[in-house]
């Protein structure tokens, strides 16, 4: 029987293979293909995995105190009851060598598949024994995990489908900096239960330029482990055993959005100018250094944001010191061969964490709301050390190629003026030692209506802005974007949105200052003509949506659509306006 669910579409296209599940608890789990000539020494693993912790519950045992609850002695038996079940055993070995999972996959699809046979039970006692089944599985991973590490995701080239299934994949929640595992993976597309049109873990699902749906509630539940999805990322739609007749009607979608992508690309080296002579910078987003290499290719004539706090994600407790993040930069500002790239200072926090916690940070951990507490700059000021040696190391990266130093989340002017002594006395340090460096341009993240509303006293202090839209509308309007329940209420054609946003633009060119949007609307192309009717003529994008983008700039009358913008953004629906008016 075929079901549909309803998200909200995040990147565009249409995926369509097997779901592949994937708790939330175990986000991290390695999903690879391994080899016929790897199949045994992977059943070897889970055996290895399978002892150490029978051994480890037969310990736990034989060491219960006399006076211990006689229910202990009697869960651990049940643990190593199923810990030797065959159809956990057996059915995890058969995923191994049929499917050619690796070992933590294969026991995550076989810990699904049970889990949904308890919850199918009548019996209340026995559904709830799907809880047992899930410890054991837990346990198990932490052996594999001690042995083998966990190999990333492999590539699709390393795989020779020859008429496998593609994969989807269908988790709760999926963090960003889990999200990066992601790029190149076998999974073709994803759907998740929570999430917002733009949380970080959807911007990062555009930035790998693959179908995703979030917020589709309880797709994770519903979905089961190898049913065949449809994943609809421009209507935000899922699909769950489709009838033949849609399936197919879907695979001509694919390939007909196959065939507007190729005619996308051959736009990629023409310039971006209006009909009227306007020329519109197209900027890339990155988050790696590698990403730049993708930039190039798109036609990007620079970075307009590298996101450096990649960098800092996903590293157990240990942050990357100057030289690494140094060599980092350097290899992004050398790919570009002379082209600018704006380098953003960490923007930890909200929706962003580190691993390691230090006492700034578990304060900020457990703050009512993270995303008012301990952030971005705000962090950063908060941890000099820190702060000091990634100025060092974009500062040395800047005598390689043009480089621009972003500062995000400014509000205070007391923020700004400790962040350009930190950068005065580090300027100071590198000339002590003896280290090149070119002087920079320092530009503010508007983020917060507070610097929208402040320009005169910013203008004063930086050399040029970008405009974060995604944190703009979130604290204008008090909509938390990774949260769907309000997600509805996240509406970047607001007037108090758009009010700001021209603000800041109009302010910026008549102080003659360069000024972009680096946000998702950067990219969204249903404002590229709004944004250029207010006088922007620099936008900063995933390279995967600079394509469409120029193609709206070609075709627009930036001269013509000025003279409607006044009547819109003052109106109680500038979106409606807007459609209506705008070509």
């Amino acid at each position: 029987m075929s079901i549909q669910l309803f998200g909200l579409p995040v990147s565009r296209g249409v995926a369509i293979g097997r779901a592949v599940l994937v708790a939330s608890s175990r986000v991290d789990v390695a999903h690879y293909y391994v080899g016929p000539d790897k199949v045994e020494s992977e059943i070897e693993r889970i055996r290895h995995a399978r002892d150490t912790v029978s051994a480890e519950l037969t310990t736990l045992k034989q060491e219960l105190p006399a006076d211990a609850p006689h229910e202990l002695a009697a869960l651990l038996d049940v643990h190593l009851m199923l810990l030797h079940d065959t159809m956990l055993a057996d059915a995890i070995k058969h995923w191994i060598e049929v499917r050619h999972y690796n070992a933590e996959w294969a026991l995550n699809a076989q810990t699904e598949v049970l889990a949904r046979q308890f919850d199918d039970m009548e019996d209340e006692y026995l559904r709830e024994r799907k809880a047992d089944i899930e410890q054991v599985a837990e346990r198990l991973l932490r052996a594999l995990s001690k042995g083998t590490p966990l190999s990333p995701l492999a590539p699709a080239a390393s795989r020779d489908f020859g008429g496998e299934d593609p994969l989807v994949l269908v988790a709760n929640d999926i963090a960003p900096a889990d999200m990066l595992h992601f790029k190149g993976s076998v999974f073709t597309g994803f759907v998740t239960d929570v999430g917002g049109r733009t949380s970080h873990t959807a911007i990062v699902a555009r930035s790998l330029d693959i179908p995703a749906v979030v917020g589709a509630r309880e797709a994770s539940r519903i979905v089961r482990q190898d049913d065949w999805l449809i994943i609809d990322g421009d209507t935000g739609v899922v699909l769950i055993n489709p009838s033949p007749i849609v399936l197919e009607e879907y695979r001509f979608r694919q390939r007909q959005s196959e065939l507007e992508r190729a005619r996308l690309d051959r736009l990629r080296h023409r310039p971006s100018v209006t009909l009227d002579g306007q020329a519109v910078e197209l900027l890339a987003n990155i988050e790696l250094p590698a990403d730049a290499t993708a930039a190039l290719a798109a036609g990007a004539v620079g970075v307009g944001l590298f996101r450096t706090e990649f960098l800092f994600m996903n590293r157990n407790g240990e942050l990357p010191d100057e030289e690494e993040q140094f060599e980092a930069y350097r290899r992004a500002v050398e790919a570009m061969n002379g082209l600018p790239v704006t380098i953003r200072t960490v923007d930890i926090g909200a929706d962003k964490p580190l691993d390691r916690l230090t006492v700034h940070e578990l304060k900020h951990e457990h703050a009512l709301n993270p995303a008012l507490g301990l952030r971005a700059i705000r962090w950063s000021l908060s941890e000099p050390t820190m702060f000091r040696q990634q100025l060092r190391a974009i500062l040395r990266a800047s005598a390689y190629g043009k480089v621009r130093l972003l500062i995000p989340m400014v509000a205070h002017l007391s923020e700004v003026l400790m962040t350009l002594d930190s950068l005065a006395r580090v300027k100071q340090q590198l000339r002590e030692a003896g280290q090149a460096f070119n002087e920079v341009e320092v530009g503010a993240m508007v983020e917060v209506p507070a610097a929208a509303l402040t320009m005169p006293t910013l203008l004063r202090h930086f050399d040029f802005f970008s405009i974060g839209t995604n944190d703009l509308i979130q604290y204008t309007l008090a909509i938390d974007r990774a949260d769907e329940s309000v997600a509805h209420l996240y509406d970047p054609w607001h007037p108090a949105v758009l009010k700001l946003i021209l603000n800041v633009i109009s302010a910026a060119r008549a102080a003659g200052k360069h000024v972009s949007v680096c946000g998702e609307m950067a990219g969204d192309v249903e404002f590229t003509e709004l944004l250029l009717a207010m006088g922007l003529r620099s936008l900063s994008m995933h390279p995967a949506q600079i394509p469409a983008v120029k193609q709206r700039i070609l075709r627009a009358d930036s001269d013509r659509l000025s003279r409607i913008l006044d009547s819109c953004v003052g109106g109680d629906d500038p979106g409606e306006c807007w459609r209506a008016a705008a070509p």
